[in-house]
């Protein structure tokens, strides 16, 4: 069954989550006004997915099931190439509208589960698979909305989680009972957590046989008992400055396990520890590929928005040289993580389970750049837009009788383009590079889906270095890059030449 965005509101008044807002508690998250952008954002990925020009990319349809069953997009598992670009440009979609989409982690995180279940059952002989395929049943039949708790509290990151001298700064099993395991500890940066149906709890990191109470995933109800989340509002709501975060915005929570029950049927990995790196590892790989559909979103708001300032300033970049030079550097800068992202859902390989993986070394090097790459977008868009984007009187002057004629008549460029249209992108502008939310696009672009050393450390992992290290060898025994003056390359021990050496002789036995 595919929700409207109302059918999602409403569908929010049946959870009675214990949710904290700047040190206040909800009562209602959905009638809260500082959830209000999140639950708007959420909201659209549900009302997208019921049009039906929009359908191809927000819909997809299982072909396991009699029929078919359409699927919101944003929580489906990519079985195909076709899925993995779809759900790029989807994710890219929604956040041409919003910003930021959050309800796209959910898909990730089911498909990371499904191979780990998978793999579980094939190696252990567990029920996981089975029990999670019941699961996922129930979240496609109600078209749930799903937060994804992987990053940990993690205290002193100089050690393990079970050396940790507060055991809880990792999200553990406490104890296992017949009816379920009971966890505590953190977890910390849950997207879109309080407006969201159930939370997905991964583990953060590879763990050890000593770690093994920590291997844990499981789906938890987002009311669920002694469960507490401490949470920003959403966006900047209220603020009249804010055209557009004050409609869409995310919020983020630290969530708070204090001996929460977990029925069987709802765990997933409970204690095989072996196997919490691959699922971190899957999750990533899913993660930062939409993730690159993502930012290209924003990217597309920059571009609209720093042609719409340099028209509003009164130039043209067909005959402004440097100010062309500058939205061609945006439109780079976006496009190229984006192919990144294009390249792994073409390069796709399907995981045993069925689920089409996203490759991971293209995953990766889109992240890489996106995040390292987003400042440039904003200081590009401050370039082309010029300095009244952040000195611009605030909107109160607006309809201040005694100042806003003047202002309007002294800060029009030129007549064709209205004062309010100019000051409206501005706003906008501000907004997006250089406010609060702006902040916040920055810090969760660098840090969304782990950090750029652990991109760098997957890139490194998964490029075939041995393969261009075999081709340089291999020309070099061709004799192309032979060069007596040159630096020799050392190669492995019994193939120093193009012959081959014998292995030095054992020494004789000492008497």
């Amino acid at each position: 069954m595919l929700m409207s965005g109302q059918d999602y509101r409403e569908s929010l008044r049946r959870y009675h989550p214990q949710v904290f807002v700047n040190g206040q508690p909800i009562a209602s998250v959905v009638d809260e006004p500082l959830l209000a952008p999140g639950v708007n954002g959420v909201a659209l990925t549900y009302d997208l997915a019921l049009r039906e020009d929009c359908a191809a990319l927000m819909r997809a349809i299982r072909t396991d099931r009699a029929g078919g069953q359409a699927v919101n997009r944003m929580i489906a598992i990519p079985a195909s190439t076709q899925d993995l670009l779809d759900k790029l440009e989807a994710v890219r979609l929604v956040c041409q509208e919003t910003g930021c989409a959050q309800r796209y982690l959910g898909g990730d995180a089911l498909a990371a589960i499904d191979q780990t279940t998978a793999r579980l059952d094939a190696e252990l002989g567990t029920s996981y698979g089975e029990r999670f395929q019941a699961y996922l049943e129930r979240v496609y039949a109600e078209d749930l909305a799903l937060g994804v708790a992987m990053t940990d509290g993690k205290g002193d990151r100089s050690r393990r989680p079970s050396q940790q001298a507060n055991p809880d700064a990792y999200l553990r099993i406490v104890e296992r009972r017949k009816d379920g395991i009971v966890i505590s500890g953190v977890k910390a940066i849950i997207t879109g957590a309080p407006y969201m149906h159930e939370l997905l709890a991964l583990p953060g990191r590879n763990l050890t046989e000593a770690d093994a109470d920590y291997a844990v995933c499981c789906a938890v109800p987002i009311d669920a008992a002694n469960l507490t989340l401490i949470a920003r509002s959403a966006g900047r709501p209220g603020e009249a400055a804010a055209t557009f975060s004050n409609r869409y915005g995310q919020s983020t929570a630290v969530a708070i396990f204090d001996r929460v029950l977990v029925p069987w049927e709802r765990v997933f990995l409970a204690g095989e520890w072996r196997h919490a790196g691959f699922l971190t590892e899957q999750y990533a790989t899913h993660h930062r590929h939409t993730c690159i559909g993502a930012r290209a979103g924003f990217g597309d708001l920059l571009i609209g928005a720093g042609t719409l300032m340099t028209a509003a300033n009164g130039l043209d970049p067909d005959h402004t040289p440097h100010l062309r030079e500058a939205m061609v550097e945006l439109i780079q800068i976006v496009e190229g993580f984006f192919a990144c992202g294009v390249a792994a859902s073409v390069y796709g390989v399907a995981d045993p389970a069925g689920v089409m993986v996203p490759e991971p070394v293209f995953a990766n090097i889109g992240k890489l750049l996106l995040a390292t790459q987003i400042y440039d977008m904003q200081r590009i868009a401050h370039q082309v837009s010029g300095g009244l984007i952040v000195t611009l009187p605030g909107p109160d002057e607006d309809h201040n009788p005694l100042t806003a004629g003047r202002l309007s008549e002294l800060l029009a460029t030129r007549s064709d383009i209205p004062y309010q249209k100019r000051i409206e992108v501005a706003r906008f502008i501000e907004d997006l590079t250089a406010s609060y939310q702006a902040g916040w696009y920055s810090v969760i672009s660098l840090h969304g889906g782990g950090s750029p050393e652990a991109m760098k450390r997957a890139i490194w992992r998964h490029y075939p270095i041995a393969d261009q290290t075999a081709l340089v060898e291999r020309l070099l025994e061709r004799g192309l890059l032979s060069d007596e003056t040159g630096p020799k390359l050392r190669r492995q021990p019994g193939r120093c030449c193009a012959m081959g050496c014998q292995a030095p002789a054992a020494p004789p036995a000492s008497s």
